[in-house]
């Protein structure tokens, strides 16, 4: 069985390659510049880009299975062409906020190609990546030991990139998840403040956390440029919560949890969602 993995260079398309390698499949890698993809060896690794979906051609020939990699422009297209070449499934790597309704247009169109196509589908919907801390921290944690914020006690359930690929691995390889939208989370509702005190921990290290104004926390982001800057706006734009939450920590209330547990990877994969520590125990090194 060929698997085609798009967005294989990626943070979860990595993965997904190498769990893929662990259960025996045969991997065929999308890359636009397969000279810097830097994959492992035993896999194919073809050139094209989804934003030429022709250029899709020769990937697809004689595969079985995908996973796609979002890019909204083109992606009708690119699910037909997968289907006249004969695949069989897709599994779709989308996002929570279409879950919660907040989908900006960059997810959402790949998840109705994928559905009114012929093929199986599966959407992976993940939450807040736990990785977004080392793009944003990572810089001011590596190089004075701190870490400006402007909600430190916002909180949520962030997820570890391996339970995403894991859920997207079974989706691509196990029967029984076709046809089902999976929202991933990680399993602890957990604020920025205690991030903070978790990385710390695990380099060894005091991290100092200054509150900064939101008007001042755009301005470091747009500096630092990446992921920081593409998100300024989005990750400064909590002001109204971030208040509620700043109110009841200095009335001696709680921050309260949603109602109920999030949906996290157990439900697909029989096991225990990775925790933030988990997390900042594997990416200690990036930090420091």
């Amino acid at each position: 069985m060929r698997i085609l993995v798009t967005g294989a260079t990626g943070n979860v398309g990595r993965i997904v390659v190498e769990r893929l390698l662990e259960a025996g499949a045969t991997v065929r890698a999308l890359c636009r510049n397969p000279r810097q993809a830097a994959l492992p060896g035993n896999i194919e690794v073809v050139e094209g880009d989804l934003s030429r979906p022709e250029s899709l051609r020769p990937a697809l020939e004689g595969v079985e299975r995908m996973h796609l990699f979002p890019f909204a422009a083109t992606a009708s297209d690119v699910v037909d062409l997968a289907e006249e070449a004969g695949v069989r499934r897709v599994v779709v790597m989308s996002s929570g906020a279409v879950t919660a309704g907040r989908d900006t247009g960059a997810h959402l169109p790949v998840e109705r190609a994928a559905e009114a196509s012929g093929m199986e589908w599966t959407h992976v919907r993940p939450g807040e990546f736990m990785l977004n801390k080392l793009w944003l921290w990572g810089p001011s944690i590596r190089e004075e030991r701190v870490v400006r914020d402007p909600f430190p006690d916002l909180a949520w359930h962030p997820v570890h990139e391996r339970d995403i690929a894991d859920v997207a691995t079974a989706a691509l390889l196990e029967d029984g998840h076709q046809g089902v939208a999976y929202t991933v989370n990680g399993p602890e509702f957990i604020s920025r403040r205690d991030q903070v005190r978790a990385i710390a921990e695990a380099v060894g290290e005091d991290i100092r956390l200054e509150v900064v104004t939101p008007a001042r926390a755009r301005e470091m982001y747009l500096a630092q440029g990446g992921f920081a800057a593409a998100n300024a706006g989005f990750l400064t734009g909590f002001e109204e919560y971030a208040r509620d939450q700043a109110d009841r920590a200095r009335a001696g209330k709680a921050a309260p949890a949603p109602s109920g547990p999030a949906p996290t990877a157990e439900k697909v994969t029989g096991r225990p969602a990775r925790t933030f520590g988990d997390w900042v125990r594997d990416h200690a090194g990036d930090f420091a």
